[in-house]
């Protein structure tokens, strides 16, 4: 029998270095960042899956994981074309790629989110508003996407017969980042020591979700590890980091071999961040006390050892049930998701500050222009680069209400993978928790691995969020409403669940 219709789970790893060895720009400010140096390498680390019975391909799927802060449309374009040449024999939809978010990764967006690009065709402006010495986006996913791809070639050439053991664990990574104040209203990274401070917004998930794989002589080949919480510890630094993924492999690669390949999702997390808002003094002082280095708030080194510590914990129970002939399947569909409705009152609050910004955006392009010593100086760029990126930010609420009649919808690639008693599901939102907590709740499967940012992004928050406002709430941080997030939990409950998890004998 061939290698192409042999029964039972094949699983391929590989991982490629998309580390740019130019200047920059950093993704994840509302400002510009010019790298100034590599702290860490990021990476993209891809698992190929296929599966057969009684001689009958099941299915394929290779999920990737990347360093960056989203999954543009272009990048996940580009990957897929290269795959189109490079593995004719893969179909190039199985190819799902997912961001970790970390703030300090090169920029990989370079059009518009969710805009038709006809709104730009006469728009002439460089994307941050002035000229800048940085490789440009465009030219970096060129570059990124033939190592993406290259990894998925490896892996897809490299599939071996396999097993699969999954489990949960927990560890304190993530927290609601969200303060919600008597007056009503939330703000994202608030103040906890405000008098008029009432509670935490929402739900906080400290689960840690595992799936390991094994070749045939049970030895450990690599792990998923989903954590529901985006890797923005260092989000302001301006050096290339794949922020505490970068700790958490070398990490679990101390402890559980070196050759081991490490897959990170993030689960939904739009409303939680590694910062501590609530108890922060006593952290700190307890981080004094363990040595840690306390750079950005929560020290990496310190979330690298408890997620190491929630795998150390499940993967001996997992091990004890090594899946070796699991049933596979993968569903992929473009969805349409209904838009936020916009009001003439949201369009209204905007258009004042974005009057205020654009003015002040023209007066320091002018400065800059009568002042060119001004270059010179260390980060000059950030305060112009600011007041235009805020500006364009608040501008597209006024595009979104004039698109809203004519493209009420937004169409969005989703994913379900179904592998023996467990489901992957992917989204391209910062998705909030309450979505997610639903999704694996209604979900039939023993245990559910949600990953969000398997796309470009955009705030997905629930309706009882709204009312609080701030960003991550507001008309401007988010694309698709609660009615769109309502459609997104009912699709991928129900893919995941019409296919049974049946066990071959």
């Amino acid at each position: 029998m061939t290698d192409a219709v042999r029964d039972g789970l094949k699983v391929g790893w590989a991982q490629a270095d998309i580390t740019p060895d130019k200047r920059v720009f950093l993704a994840g400010q509302l400002c510009a960042r010019i790298s100034e140096g590599v702290m860490d390498p990021v990476t993209s680390t891809a698992l190929a899956i296929d599966s057969a019975h009684d001689g009958q391909p099941e299915g394929t799927a290779v999920m990737v994981s990347c360093d960056l802060v989203g999954i543009s449309d272009e990048l996940r374009d580009a990957v897929r074309s290269c795959l189109k040449s490079e593995l004719p024999q893969l179909d190039p939809r199985a190819v799902v790629l997912n961001a970790t978010h970390t703030h300090t990764a090169p920029e990989a967006r370079f059009r518009r989110r969710y805009i038709p690009e006809s709104e730009f065709q006469n728009e002439n402006t460089p994307p941050y508003g002035i000229e800048l010495d940085a490789m440009d986006p465009a030219r970096y996913v060129d570059w990124a996407a033939g190592q993406i791809a290259g990894a998925v070639k490896e892996a897809w050439e490299k599939r071996q017969p396999a097993g699969t053991a999954y489990g949960v664990g927990h560890a304190v990574v993530g927290r609601n980042r969200r303060l919600t104040y008597m007056d009503g209203t939330s703000h994202m990274y608030g103040n906890a020591g405000d008098p008029q401070f009432s509670h935490v917004e929402g739900h906080e998930d400290h689960t840690v979700y595992i799936m390991a794989t094994y070749d045939n002589n049970r030895n450990l080949t690599g792990m998923v590890v989903n954590v529901p919480c985006p890797s923005q510890v260092s989000e302001h630094i301006y050096r290339i980091s794949a922020d505490y993924w970068h700790e958490t492999r070398r990490e679990l690669r101390r402890r559980f071999g070196d050759d081991i390949h490490i897959l990170a999702q993030c689960a939904p997390a739009g409303d939680q961040s590694p910062h501590v808002l609530v108890g922060k003094r006593a952290e700190e002082r307890m981080w004094r006390l363990k040595g840690r280095d306390a750079e950005q708030n929560m020290p990496r080194e310190e979330i690298a050892q408890k997620i190491a510590d929630a795998v150390g914990d499940v993967l001996p129970c997992a091990g004890k049930e090594i899946d070796w002939n699991p049933a596979f399947s993968h569903t992929s569909e473009i969805v349409d998701l209904p838009r936020r409705k916009l009001t003439q009152k949201d369009v209204d609050e905007v258009s004042r500050e974005y009057d205020d910004l654009k003015k002040k955006y023209e007066t320091l392009c002018d400065d800059i222009e009568k002042n060119p010593e001004t270059r010179r100086e260390k980060r000059w760029y950030t305060e112009v680069t600011g007041a235009f990126k805020r500006m364009k930010w608040l501008e597209n609420v006024q595009r979104r209400f004039r698109l809203q009649q004519e493209h009420p919808d937004i169409p969005m690639e989703l994913h379900v993978v179904r592998l023996g008693d467990i489901a992957f599901a992917t989204n391209p939102f910062e998705l909030y928790l309450d979505y997610g907590v639903r999704m694996r709740e209604l979900s039939k499967a023993t245990q559910t691995f949600l990953t969000q940012l398997a796309g470009p992004g955009s705030y997905l928050p629930s309706e009882r969020t709204l009312a609080g406002g701030g960003y991550g709430s507001v008309p401007a941080s988010t694309d698709i409403g609660p009615e769109g997030g309502e459609k997104l939990v009912e699709w991928t409950v129900r893919n995941i669940n019409q296919t049974p998890a049946t066990r071959w004998p």
